[in-house]
Formats: structure tokens, sequence, C-alpha cells
């Protein structure tokens, strides 16, 4: 450890987002661009460089992170570098998107404020493209064995990675016209600009991946003959099934499933579309669902300029700090968090019904109400308790000229039938089942990601695409050098 005092002598300070009013304007990311860089070292210097560091057990990737953070505060940025991509194909991606479960397990978190683990992680990540420590990596000679990976998300694109490199013939396969799964359309720019993504693609196309987009297998290509062209097949096509909202009204014209609703909001900003058709300009929307999923469309709305917007979360309202009897350190504790787009909507008053960051805590949908053409004006709510029943004469009635759904997902879609066509067994939940080496029922088809551990964190879909591509290797060699940082039945650490 650089600074053995680093912990007690400097607070944690985290990347410094841009003003709201500026922001709003645009889709760009909502950090200050460059402002990171130089607190990064002194934040580095707060990690205790633990005898038993449970940042690595809190995050599935097994991040090497008290190594890097030393490297960081020493401004070797190459080996730093290294050391994060050795467990991470796409740390830009996790540095930007995930929730930091690592900083949950900080042990400095017993009792202070955590080392800014994902703030170093994106300023290693950031300054190996600038300074070109990531270079493609081509294998040095072909195995002549072939790959097809199904689907294009971060689990598909780290299992291509990792087999390509290994020296497979590997080529994803995408239904949408660009790669990059939810990472492409369902993300907001403002989280993460897709030149990130983009950028990361090219060095994939030197190291020899191939890409298939606008090619949905089941319908355009029949999954049995994709089956007999290659040597094995990665299912990753995500858990795109979302969940319903059964009540009164829900027929009513305007009302949306989140993922019906972003991804044009993405095509806009990739210039496909000059107003996205769903658009909430100038829209009282109520967005039901109070996870990330729900944030986002938050964020979208407020930059849509819609008149109003609320954001509706069936749970209570967290409290600010860790509750150590109910979820102790290290879990990721379930505590009152502010987004970036929480806190545009609270700057902006987006919600005059709602709290301060336009969410309403412990409200449940009863039903819509439309208008005589059919379309939704209003949603009607109940407040209720920690049992999920109503409060009596806690009824409200919120406009809404456009309602959207993030309830969250079920597990694959099924209406290209590709699961049906190949045969494959679904566990009880409607994930597709598999064993021990990530195989599934049918010989060859192997399967990772959402749709087979159900919807999970971007580093979860990382570790498992590392997971399956050091299965799939084994397979085809009969041996792999290839890390597995986790199994198929891994789970995040839980009380």
């Amino acid at each position: 450890m650089a600074d053995p005092k680093g912990f007690m002598t400097t607070p944690r300070e985290e990347y410094p987002r841009r003003p709201v009013e500026e922001r709003v304007r645009d889709w760009n990311e909502v950090y200050v661009p460059r402002a990171l860089l130089p607190i990064i070292n002194r934040q580095a210097d707060r990690c205790m460089d633990c005898g038993i560091p449970f940042c690595h057990d809190a995050c599935p990737l097994g991040n090497l992170i008290p190594e890097w953070n030393d490297l960081v505060s020493r401004d070797d940025w190459r080996a730093a570098s290294d050391r994060l991509h050795a467990t991470n194909n796409f740390p830009e991606f996790t540095g930007r998107l995930c929730p930091a479960p690592c900083e949950a397990g900080c042990v400095l978190a017993i009792n202070q404020p955590a080392v800014t683990i994902k703030n170093v992680e994106v300023a290693i990540a950031d300054r190996a493209w600038e300074d070109g420590f990531t270079p493609p990596r081509p294998p040095d000679r072909l195995s002549g064995r072939t790959v097809a990976v199904i689907g294009s998300g971060p689990t598909g694109l780290a299992a291509a990675q990792q087999l390509t490199r290994a020296g497979h013939t590997v080529a994803v396969y995408e239904r949408a016209d660009r790669i990059g799964g939810l990472l492409r359309y369902g993300i907001p720019a403002f989280k993460m600009e897709k030149r990130h993504l983009d950028r990361r693609l090219e060095q994939m196309r030197a190291e020899g991946t191939k890409f298939r987009t606008s090619t949905a297998v089941g319908t355009d290509i029949r999954a049995a003959d994709l089956k007999a062209r290659y040597d094995a097949v990665i299912l990753a096509i995500g858990a795109t099934a979302w969940r319903e909202l059964d009540v009164p009204g829900r027929e009513l014209a305007g009302i949306h499933q989140a993922m019906q609703y972003l991804p044009l909001a993405d095509r806009v900003c990739e210039g496909d579309l000059e107003v996205s058709p769903l658009s909430a300009a100038g829209k009282h929307v109520v967005i039901v669902g109070g996870g990330d999923t729900g944030a986002d469309c938050l964020g979208t709305a407020v930059r849509e300029r819609a008149a109003s917007v609320t954001q509706l979360d069936i749970y209570a309202q967290p409290e600010a700090e860790r509750d150590e009897d109910v979820e102790p350190w290290p879990t990721y504790p379930k505590i009152y968090r502010l987004s970036a787009a929480h806190e545009e909507a609270g700057v902006l008053g987006t919600a005059p019904a709602a709290d301060a960051d336009a969410r309403l805590f412990a409200a449940s949908t009863l039903r819509f109400t439309g208008d005589a053409d059919g379309h939704v004006r209003s949603l009607h709510l109940v407040e209720v308790d920690e049992r999920r029943r109503p409060v009596p004469d806690s009824g409200r009635t919120l406009p809404a000229d456009l309602v959207l759904l993030a309830l969250g997902f079920s597990g694959p879609d099924r209406h290209d039938g590709l699961l049906d066509q190949l045969d494959l067994e679904l566990n009880p939940r409607g994930t597709i089942a598999r064993d021990p080496d990530f195989a599934t029922n049918v010989p060859g088809v192997y399967a990772a990601g959402d749709a087979a551990r159900g919807q999970s964190l971007i580093v979860w879909a990382i570790a498992e695409g590392r997971a399956v591509a050091a299965a799939v290797d084994r397979a085809l060699s009969g041996a792999s050098r290839l890390p597995a940082p986790i199994g198929p039945y891994d789970r995040p650490m839980k009380v």
C-alpha cells in the first residue's frame, strides 16, 4: 500500500457530475470530463491493502482491486491496466454501469465511506485507451474449431473475446442492426456513451471475432442449421421477457414497456430517428418500477422535456445507512441511493406530487383510466404497508399521458422460436437449465448470462461470459487456460 495512513487522512471524493441544468440539455455522460484524474491517486491511496480483501468476494469477476489501487497510487497506469484487464474484459463498461457491490464489501466500509473502487476502475480503463495500453490481442494460431455466440450483450461479447483469443473462430449473431445488446439499445447514452462500446468492438474485430447483425436465430436462421455449422453454440440471449402489470386499463394506448421506450431514445442518439415515436415531450409521465431501468426512463424523460415525471416504487423508502442486523457487511445493502437521474428530477422539480427525487415509495398501481379515444390519462394508486397491503384512505390519482412499465424480466424471450427449435430444457422460473459446465441438455449447446442465471448485474454477465468461454474451450481442446471466475450456480453474498 502506497500510503499506510491514506484511509485515515483522505476523505472519500467521488467523480463530480456536471451541473443538472447543463447535462439535461444533452445526452452526454453526466460526469465532468477528465475531472477524475486529479483526485484518483489520492482516492486509490485510501485502499487498506487488507489481508483478506472482501471486495474480491463481493465482485464475481474477482477483480484484483488492492493491486491496481496500489499501482494507480504510484502512477503506474500500464501495470494497473494489465491487472484490471486480467479479470475484466470491459472495465470501461463496468466502471460506468455497475452499482459497485465491491464497495459494499470494502473492509473500510465497516465504519467509514468505502474506497471509490468504481471510480478508480473507470479511470484506469479510460487512461489505458488514451495511452494505447489496450491493443488487439489476436491469437498466435487458430485451433480449427468454430463457435457461434448468439447474443451480443456483455455476456456474449466477453465469451466471444475470450474464445477468439484462445484461437477459436468465433461468430457473434445479433438480431438487432447493431452489436451491443442492452449496452447499445437499453442503456441511455448519458450513463455510457456508445463510443466506448464501438471502440471495444473495433478491438474485437481486429482480433478476429466476426459479427453478424440483423440475424435472428430461430427465424432468419433455423437453430438446428446454425448448430450444424459450428462445433459449439453459446446462448447469451439475455432475459428479455418483460413482466406485465395486470390491472384494469392496461390495454389503453400510451402504456408501454420500458424496453420499448428506451431503445428508441438510443436510436435518436445514433441518428436513426429525429424524434422518438414514444417521446415524453410535453407529457405527464409515470414510471411503474423503482429499479435501475425505471431510473433510466426517468433520466430519459427529463431530457425529452416531459411536463412531469413520477416514479413509483412498491417498496418503502430505504434507510440512509445499512441495517447491520438485517443486511450485515459485506453484503450489498438496500439503502437510499440518489442516482444522477433522481438528482436531476429533484433539482428540476419534475414530480410535484412526489418526494424530492421524483419517487413515490410504498406505492402500488390499482388501475388506469383514459379518455374517449382510449388513451391513458390517469393512474390510480394506493399506499401499501410492508406486506403490500393497501393502507386505508391512501388512494391517489396522478395525471398520466405516458406510462412506462419497468418491472423487470422473467427469462429469455421465446417468440423467435430459438428455445423451442433446440428443445431446450428450462428451469421452473423460465431460465435455461444447464449443468456445472454451463452445458444445456442439447450436446454442444451452452447457456450463459441472464438467459440462464436470470436478471442480474453487468459484472455477473461478464463473469458468466468468461466462465462459459473456459468451459467451451475445455470441451473443444481437452483443457483450458482461460479463467473461470464463477460457476453456474454461484450467487451473490446474501444473509
